[in-house]
Parts: C-alpha cells; structure tokens; sequence
C-alpha cells in the first residue's frame, strides 16, 4: 500500500517532464488580398416590362404582385370592342366579293366558251379574264384585312416577357390602357448581388473574383457565402464603379434587400500565424515563441486556417503550435 503513492508521484512527474506534441512556424510577409467591406444591394439580372400592345379595356388581369410567372404566361387580356365590329364587317364584304369572284369566273367561263365556238372576240375573252383576276386579288386583299385584325384581337393578350418575379402591377380590371402602357414590371428569374465602388478601386475588380457574403441575419444562416464577380461595367458613373456579384440560393431574398459582402480591392503583405497558436488568457491575446518566452499579441482577421497579427510579431520569429 505505501509504494502505490509513490509510484503515482513518479508518473506525474514524468508527464510533467516530458513536452507536448508541437509544431514550429518561422515568420514571413505574405500577400495577402486587401478586403474592403461594402454595402451590395439584390437586383435581378434584367428588369422586365410587361406592356399592352393594342388599346382597350383590361377586362382580365391574372397576376398580382410576388406571384411567379412563367415565360409567355398570360398575365391579363385587353379587349376593344372596335376590333370584334371590324371583324364582323370584313366577314360582310369578303361574302360579298366572293360572290362577285364567283359571278366573275362565270362569266369568264361563258366567254371562253362562245370564243372556243368561234362567237365571241379574243378582247371579249382577255376583259372576262381581267375581271376575275381583279375579283380574285379584292378578295385576297379583304382576307388579309381579316387576319389583320384577328391579329390585333389575338394581340389583346398581355403574355410574360420571360419567366420572373412580378414585382408591381400598376393596373387594374376595368382600366382603359393605351398601346405600348404598362401591365406588369417583372424581376427576371435570376438575380444578382449589385455592389458599388469608388473609383480608386476599379483597376482591381475583374470578373471571376472571389466574393464573400455576410450571412443573412434573422435566416438561421451559420455561415457566409462565396460569390463571383459577374460582370464589372465599362462606365463609371459618379466617381463609382459598378459590379455584378453572382451568388447561388439569392431567389429567397427581397429584391432591393441590402447584404454586406467583401470583396478584393488589391494585395498588401501581412504577417499570419496558425490560429490555433494563438491563446487568450486574462483578456490578452498570446503566442509561445520557440525559446518559451510568450508574447502579446493583436490579432486581426482570420485569412483561411490562418489569423493575422497586426502587432507584437516580427517576420524570423520561431512561434510554437500546440
């Protein structure tokens, strides 16, 4: 019984002796890309106008606004009554001239056949021929008018431009509208994540960098997002360039709906440490240099698995990751 206390104290001594599995990190600037924190705002890819393409009365709209619509969706009708009595007296005058028509060919046929019989003249014959052409071509004429005016009847349909999101509808049943007015504004099915910059920061924006997205707070979001840039435009506009972040899953947000996003705005050169070897103790932020003296730090952001030093390290030092 009295050894096994002794042998106990011989344990803890070695465990105390022998020195934790550690890796050493010497020190050097590296290049790091120079983040800048910017307010972008959700707007779609293109805006898109529903519009009424004859005059006349909405007697029917289907859509309200946030109701998704696909594309050539019918979104209301316009109807004009002027149109079904156009129609109506087309139809009157083409039964008329194809009476005419049939009373020409007869006529030509007569004709012909005296001719044929050696009774009537080749100019008898040539002007029975040229009234029936004419019939033929009147009557031709007035079908074409006829499907001019099914095509401004059919046209009363006010279809979806592309598949998206209605954001407002402007009109209401009943409404008289004029050609070309507004039925419905839509938000094509694809959004984006429009950010602006100034100037200064324009040579360094390309597309195809990388973005990050600040989780969306209230959404139960963990973590943030990757983007890239889409498309950076040509023209500043106001001392500010502006960029197009392309980002997956942004159906889900309102359009106008501001998020934060950080984005590359250069490269600068930054002393980074293993995260894991930095300690907090007493309010203060430490690391172990090799030759066991420990030093105060300030950290700044993460880059990666890394954390970056902003104060208390030099490039050459030798620092301890447990």
């Amino acid at each position: 019984m009295p050894a096994r206390p002794a042998f106990r104290l011989s344990l803890l001594a070695l465990a105390l002796a022998a020195p934790a599995a550690a890796g050493e990190t010497t020190l050097a600037l590296r290049q790091i890309d120079d983040l800048k924190a910017v307010i972008a705002t959700v707007e779609p890819a293109r805006q898109l106008v529903a519009r009424a393409r004859i005059g006349g009365t909405i007697v029917t709209l289907k859509v309200r606004e946030g109701d998704v619509a696909a594309a050539g969706a019918e979104i209301a009708v316009v109807a004009d009554p002027k149109i079904a009595l156009q129609m109506q007296a087309l139809a009157q005058r083409i039964r008329s001239q194809q009476a005419q028509r049939d009373q020409a060919r007869i006529d030509f046929d007569r004709v012909q056949e005296l001719q044929r019989r050696g009774v009537s003249t080749q100019s008898q014959l040539d002007q029975a021929r040229t009234g029936l052409d004419v019939a033929e071509r009147n009557l031709a004429a007035m079908q074409s008018d006829l499907k001019v005016v099914e095509q401004q009847l059919s046209e009363g349909a006010v279809l979806a431009p592309a598949a998206g999101r209605v954001l407002s509808v402007p009109v209401s049943e009943g409404r008289v509208v004029l050609p070309g007015e507004t039925i419905a504004t839509m938000a094509e099915d694809r959004f984006v994540l429009r950010l602006s910059l100034p100037e200064r920061h324009a040579r360094f924006m390309r597309a195809g960098d990388a973005v990050a997205i600040a989780a969306r707070e209230g959404a139960g979001e963990a973590r943030a997002r990757a983007g890239r840039v889409r498309l950076v435009y040509p023209e500043i506009q106001g001392g500010r360039v502006v960029a197009d972040v392309e980002v997956e899953g942004l159906g889900e947000y309102f359009v106008g709906e501001r998020t934060r996003v950080e984005v590359s705005t250069g490269k600068r050169q930054a002393l980074l440490v293993p995260a894991a070897a930095v300690y907090r103790r007493a309010g203060a932020h430490f690391v172990r240099l090799k030759s066991g003296a420990e030093i105060v730090v300030q950290p700044g952001d993460a880059v990666g698995a890394d954390v970056e030093i902003l104060s208390g390290l030099r490039p050459g030092d030798v620092i301890v990751t447990p």
